[in-house]
């Protein structure tokens, strides 16, 4: 099997393949319908909380805030130390060295978000050197986003290499690719990308930024891990998903989760292949697991707000 970092951009024409768009919003409407057993609910409540990526990305992000989201990263219900803690704690470059103190006694990475997010607008150079200043400051893993204008140009083989340059500047960091597919236009468009991130090197492929209005959607979502199955398929490289903005409640992470499992299988079900970025979806699982267990919903105050 080679290594992800070892490929080509004309791996991705060798895998080629476009999109039936009236297909795939089929297919994730009607896999949007699937029913969770009661029996179930639980453990499928419990993964998707091991599954998010607790964010922040906000002008007023102080560092008393991100110690305080640390510790609910690590505890999301004090009084509960049943419910597991989440993967991530995301949040901005400056404040990478206050998360890596808070969090380093857990198993909770340190997600940096990076070069000129949200936009990309920026050279080559500071883009890099955004990321080996997140890693040195202790990120775990890195969220970086694609030149959108340089992709939708044409100019595939600049989005690739900027893309492998910042696979090298992480190091040992994971790499999330942003592809911001509420710009990319079509499904098409979304699988190229998809696949020209894979070719370089991410670890993971991730929807949006959640900074503009058309975020992550189910077909978007489906497409992504389609293309991530052919990936795999071809390769034999195992690359995760994250799906990322507007994403508030159980039953939509409920439904992510459903694409996944169909599309990709059980070895996806897991932090180390799929993530959920969130900042409100915390609270909305812990409640559906209060009301798994008793029966009732608990008084959303009893939860903090992010």
């Amino acid at each position: 099997m080679a290594t992800v970092t070892s490929f080509s951009l004309e791996l991705v024409d060798r895998i080629g393949g476009s999109v039936d768009a009236v297909g795939a919003q089929e297919r994730a409407a009607t896999l949007a319908k699937r029913s969770i057993k009661k029996e179930s609910k639980l453990w499928v409540l419990d993964l998707a909380i091991r599954c998010c990526d607790l964010t922040t990305l906000e002008g007023s992000d102080s560092p008393g805030k991100i110690r305080q989201l640390a510790s609910k990263a690590m505890r999301p219900n004090p009084s509960d130390p049943s419910v597991p803690s989440v993967a991530a704690l995301c949040i901005y470059p400056r404040l990478v060295s206050v998360a890596a103190q808070a969090l380093k006694s857990s198993s909770v990475k340190v997600a940096s978000v990076a070069t000129a997010f949200p936009s990309g607008q920026a050279s080559l150079d500071s883009r890099v050197q955004e990321i080996e200043r997140a890693v040195a400051d202790g990120a775990d893993e890195v969220d970086i986003v694609i030149s959108r204008g340089a992709f939708l140009a044409g100019d595939e083989e600049g989005v690739f290499k900027e893309i492998a340059a910042s696979r090298q500047a992480a190091g040992a960091a994971q790499v999330k690719t942003i592809l911001e597919v509420g710009e990319l236009g079509s499904y098409d468009a979304i699988r190229r990308a998809a696949l020209v991130a894979m070719a370089a090197g991410s670890h993971f492929i991730k929807t949006s930024t959640g900074k503009i209005a058309a975020s992550a959607t189910l077909p978007t979502a489906l497409v992504m891990a389609e293309a991530i199955r052919d990936f795999a398929d071809f390769t034999g490289g195992q690359v995760g998903l994250k799906v990322a903005g507007g994403i508030r409640s159980a039953k939509d992470a409920i439904r992510y989760l459903v694409i996944v499992n169909e599309t990709l299988g059980d070895s996806w079900l897991s932090p180390d292949r799929f993530r959920i970025g969130a900042s409100s979806l915390l609270n909305d699982l812990l409640m559906q697991i209060d009301f798994q267990r008793n029966g009732f919903y608990s008084d959303p105050d009893r939860y903090t707000l992010d």
